[in-house]
């Protein structure tokens, strides 16, 4: 290899010959694959593509975009400056935002890099988003626009909402919307403002949504009109044009013990295929992660598995019955407290049992819910199912969106690295520097329901595609990132079966990890424009019978010498848990009888302590 050649380094820390020329896909020497990092530089003078910046380590592509030659390096960062903050606090938002990568020091000149940036894998911009809102469908255009105003609210907060004013910042990466950069606001921006920008979106709006746009642009001119009072009125808008289209769903989910393990202390639902009489199947999917060794973990997400079902029956019971919509936040919130229900289940297990500190049993969550909410249009038609998708987390375990195009991490880890960005004290690659980087900040059952925050998010089902929600057996190591590929397309391109692809992941993983449980659970959404007046034929409409919302754990419920603290845990779970207040919205008087009904079944299975 040549000295003049431009080379790129291998990411493989064990790899003793790392030089590779740049172009190539596999390191020549041990075959890790390359990895092209393209980063976004800000305040930087212009330099001229094909330089070499940065003391030898970017290449300049544009003169904004560079290429990263030694990746597998951590950049260098130096201070935080209050300027990088946001970048920092908005972390969660990782999904529409950039992160911070570190900063190239060049001639005396320091210049901040950024992460996560709206280009593909080879370096090309993805679409702006002002040029490809007239070529995409009506549900898009209206879920483009939402995704906008679900940010309008954390950047204004932290003086940057003028970002999501700038037409060429705004990108699209199919449904998702990115930011290249963030753009300190010099005045604070107004709803009128964006109103502008999105007046100018009119003409090319699809003919069903081109009026109620206009009508929700005049409402922002209005200096009355509350950020809560547009959600709603978009919120409703998206889930017409949403329930427009049909919705197909397939379930499948596999755990293995791993390479290295004795036991598994992972759950999840459903396991296998589940039975046709299972009426949350194929709705919910959840994976359980456990912390506590043998009889400690795999008990805390055995109890979180078999608690949840019964309250999402019942949740889903009380959806059903509503003649509107619930908004957004409040099934957040019901979701959310259901949550807190769980955790407090497990903590007062750990109390009962004596376990302390580091010895107290817990797991961690990712959930996945597809709430059938029913949609009455203006003109009286009502909608089956507004393709509402629900994602609740705690922990490390993960879900991911995948299509034959693209794969998008939608959920973030509670880890200490992750915490650290936060709270703005590190950039989340020096984070990952500590000992303890990925240490969890939370699980449910290690401590009680007020310390807890489990995230919700709320997406929409708008194309085919597949959620993967799996443990950190599967996804350490980036495994989903570097292999999603073949395993969409197998899925989605060339019939390969659910059951077949779950187990090739778990084949990889135990090939390339193995030294944890695995556990994921594949499912798979097809959508189809099938416009009609009334739509119920879809999916089964959930037949659910609330007096007999504990019926799966029937065969966990222990020998009646074991049941103890009845009356201490009915407390702990409906006094200890103050996410229940937020729940009985709807019903007050039915749910709370619902509620007691699951408690009281819940305590009978228990471990023994």
């Amino acid at each position: 290899m040549s000295r003049f050649e431009l080379k790129i380094y291998c990411t493989n820390p064990r790899c003793d010959r790392p030089e590779n020329l740049a172009g190539d896909k596999v390191c020549a020497n041990c075959g890790t694959p390359i990895t092209y990092r393209y980063v976004w530089a800000i305040e930087s003078n212009e330099r001229p593509a094909g330089s070499i910046v940065g003391n030898g380590r970017y290449k300049v592509v544009s003169p904004r975009l560079w290429l990263d030659l030694q990746p597998g390096l951590v950049p260098f960062m130096g201070e935080i400056s209050d300027s990088y903050l946001p970048y920092l606090h908005l972390y969660d938002h990782r999904l529409h935002l950039p992160e911070i990568y570190g900063i190239a020091q060049d001639g005396g000149q320091n210049t901040l890099l950024l992460d996560n940036v709206p280009f593909d894998s080879e370096g090309q911009p993805y679409p702006g988003f002002m040029e490809s809102f007239g070529q995409n469908s009506a549900v898009r255009q209206v879920y483009w626009l939402w995704q906008i105003l679900e940010l309008w609210s954390p950047m204004l907060d932290w003086q940057v909402a003028s970002s999501l004013l700038i037409e060429e910042n705004l990108r699209v990466h199919d449904w998702r919307l990115r930011l290249r950069e963030l753009t300190v606001d010099i005045t604070e921006p107004t709803l009128s403002d964006l109103a502008s920008l999105w007046s100018g979106l009119l003409p090319e709006a699809r003919s069903s949504i081109a009026q109620p746009l206009q009508e929700i642009c005049v409402q922002m001119h209005d200096p009355k009109t509350t950020i809560e009072t547009l959600r709603t009125v978009l919120n409703q808008l998206l889930l017409e044009q949403a329930g427009q289209l049909s919705l197909g769903l397939q379930a499948f989910g596999i755990t293995d013990v791993g390479q290295s393990r004795e036991h598994n202390e992972d759950t999840c639902y459903p396991l296998g295929n589940a039975t046709i009489q299972d009426d949350l199947f194929p709705r919910l999917s959840i994976v359980c992660d456990g912390i506590g060794g043998h009889e400690g973990g795999e008990v805390a997400s055995h109890m979180a598995v078999q608690s949840i079902k019964p309250q999402i029956r019942a949740f889903l019971a009380e959806v059903a019955e509503q003649p509107e919509l619930m908004a957004p936040d409040v099934i957040c919130e019901q979701l959310a407290a259901i949550t807190r229900v769980v955790n407090n289940l497990i903590s007062h297990q750990n109390d009962e049992q004596g376990r302390n500190d580091r010895r107290r049993m817990g797991t961690t969550l990712m959930l996945a819910l597809q709430v059938p909410q029913r949609v009455r249009t203006a003109a009286g038609t009502v909608l089956s199912n507004g393709h509402e998708l629900y994602l609740v987390s705690v922990g490390d375990s993960r879900a991911y969106w995948m299509t034959a195009r693209s794969l998008h991490q939608l959920s973030v880890d509670d880890d200490v690295s992750t915490r650290e960005v936060r709270l703005g004290r590190s950039t989340y690659r020096d984070a990952l520097m500590r000992p303890d980087a990925g240490a969890l900040t939370q699980a449910l059952g290690t401590r009680d329901s007020e310390s807890l925050r489990p995230r919700v998010q709320r997406f929409i089902l708008e194309e085919d595609g597949v959620l993967m929600l799996c443990s950190d057996g599967l996804s350490d190591r980036d495994l989903v990132e570097q292999h999603w590929q073949r395993f969409a397309e197998g899925l989605l391109l060339l019939g390969l079966s659910l059951e077949d692809s779950a187990q090739q992941w778990v084949d990889l993983a135990n090939k390339e990890n193995g030294s944890d449980n695995i556990s994921l659970v594949l499912t798979q959404c097809q959508v189809t424009d099938q416009t009609r007046k009334v739509v119920f034929a879809d999916m089964a409409e959930p037949e659910i019978n609330t007096s007999e919302v504990a019926a799966e754990i029937t065969p966990y419920i222990a020998p009646k010498k074991q049941r103890k603290g009845c009356l201490g845990l009915l407390l702990v779970v409906l006094v200890g848990c103050g996410g229940v207040a937020a729940w009985p919205i709807a019903d007050p008087s039915g749910f709370n009888g619902v509620r007691d009904r699951i408690q009281l079944e819940v305590q009978q299975w228990l471990p023994k302590s």
